[in-house]
């Protein structure tokens, strides 16, 4: 069963944890809307079709050409995304009670993390220490739409569109970007902005397709913003949109072994604080070659330079 955080937090009793969950979820549009598929072991493989076997018409005491498709077997791993929260008994003893304090400080640490992820989801980099690829390592081919080096195209906008299987269920980009498709897209008709998200905010689309921001990581650096390489390779001051379908097994999809973990691990021995832990053995996978794709190589317009 693949739940995303929104619905985990709803099915757990625990408070602590289920704070922490709301948290992950409020914190991040991934973590909102990602279903998770929960899966034993560290690892996940799963087969991709690469070609189709072939089919044709046949003449009466006319044979068959035989063929098969190609398959390719794909493997995802789980990693460790964590951390301590250490309150000095001195603090509680001194400026308030022990889980007003404490809950203060592990929501941070939650947001964190929950940043953390997204930044990976994007941009993470298997060879990094210890996480996974994102999407932007992962999409190749016709999953990459070029900008150009121009400023927003909405003809661009549809064609990313396009380049999913289906329909995507969100669009995503920097609140910068955001500005751009407005004042780009603000006559359109297929331009509204009369929907909601899991939390009753209020959310802009096109075209039917929620457009969600990403904003910046937990050291304050923008995820998504316009610092990516132009196509020359020679400037950082271009941004991307990302399209995505979600779905387990079958799009793109989160990985997980047992939830998000959150222990209070009380007075530890070796310094005088209380300790909570936070940990969340997590991955992503991207089943369908067509699940996402990405536009690439967008300049702010002038207006906003």
């Amino acid at each position: 069963m693949a739940l995303t955080m929104t619905e985990a937090a709803k099915l757990s009793t625990d408070v602590l944890q289920k704070g922490v969950i709301q948290t992950f979820a409020r914190s991040s549009p991934i973590l909102e809307l990602l279903p998770f598929m929960e899966i034993s072991g560290n690892s996940y493989k799963y087969n991709q079709e690469q070609t189709l076997p072939g089919i044709a018409f046949r003449s009466v005491n006319e044979g068959y050409v035989e063929s098969a498709g190609v398959v390719n077997q794909l493997s995802e791993g789980l990693y460790i995304l964590g951390g301590d929260v250490d309150i000095d008994k001195f603090l509680v003893q001194t400026r308030g009670n022990v889980n007003d304090i404490r809950s203060i400080h592990t929501d941070l640490k939650a947001k964190a993390l929950a940043l953390e992820f997204t930044r990976a989801f994007f941009k993470g980099d298997a060879a990094q220490p210890s996480q996974f690829d994102g999407l932007q390592k992962r999409l190749t081919g016709k999953q990459i739409i070029d900008g150009e080096d121009k400023s927003f195209d909405s003809n661009k906008l549809d064609e990313l569109i396009d380049a999913v299987e289906g329909e995507p269920d969100v669009l995503l980009c920097s609140k910068a970007m955001r500005r751009e498709i407005k004042k780009s897209l603000k006559d359109s008709t297929h331009y509204i902005e009369s929907g909601e998200d899991s939390f009753g905010r209020q959310v802009s689309t096109y075209a039917g397709i929620p457009i969600r921001v990403i904003e910046t990581d937990g050291a304050g650096q923008e995820i998504l913003g316009f610092n990516e390489l132009d196509k020359a390779g020679t400037a950082s001051d271009t941004g991307s949109i990302y399209a995505i379908k979600f779905g387990a097994e079958q799009y793109v999809s989160g990985l997980r072994n047992g939830g998000v973990s959150v222990r209070d691990l009380g007075e530890i021995d070796s310094k005088p604080v209380f300790r909570t832990r936070i940990e969340f053995y997590c991955g992503m996978a991207v089943f369908h070659p067509r699940a996402a794709a990405r536009l690439r190589y967008i300049k702010k317009s002038q207006q906003q330079q």
